[in-house]
């Protein structure tokens, strides 16, 4: 299969962006405090085993995370950085070793909050983690698809969470 290269990232059979959204029947302000706290990440995706703040918290513009994925049997760090933060409506991070950012934006409708979750991935992703998936995920499409499941589950287990009354 032929590769094209943007400036840093291969393209061909990377989407550019995957996009899930849930609404939930929660103010902002309480799906906000969930979806901010991202140490707490390992407790709705079905990718990430914990996920550490570097440096200052609580997490914000610039924050730094030691994450831990698995699948299956495997497991591997990613290092990430918040590249925008703006409460109670966008928090996104930047996972240099593949170049994709990760964010949720909370709009606000009649019943609560729309969570829209993305991964986008517009330069591509590096040529390592490229080979790595392939060889070890499933390769590109099935991994995607696999990212997709899990945005939904996320959602679904961030809209359980948010919506409990205690």
């Amino acid at each position: 299969m032929a590769t094209s290269r943007s400036t840093r990232g291969i393209t061909d059979g990377i989407e550019a962006l995957i996009e899930e959204t849930a609404d939930v029947a929660a103010p902002p302000e309480r799906v906000w405090a969930l979806v901010s706290d991202l140490p707490r990440l390992a407790e709705w995706s079905p990718q990430v085993v914990r996920s550490i703040v570097r440096g200052r918290r609580p997490v914000g513009q610039g924050s730094r995370l030691l994450n831990l994925n698995r699948r299956g049997l495997l497991l591997w760090p990613t290092r990430s950085e918040v590249v925008r933060f703006e409460p109670p409506r966008v928090v996104a991070f930047r996972i240099p070793e593949n170049l994709s950012t990760w964010s949720y934006t909370l709009e606000p409708t009649e019943r609560g909050t729309r969570i829209v979750h993305r991964r986008e991935a517009p330069e591509g992703i590096l040529p390592i983690s490229y080979r790595l998936t392939e060889a070890l995920l499933g390769g590109e499409e099935s991994f995607q698809a696999e990212l997709r499941e899990g945005m939904r589950s996320t959602l679904a287990r961030i809209k359980e969470t948010a919506e409990r009354t205690d």
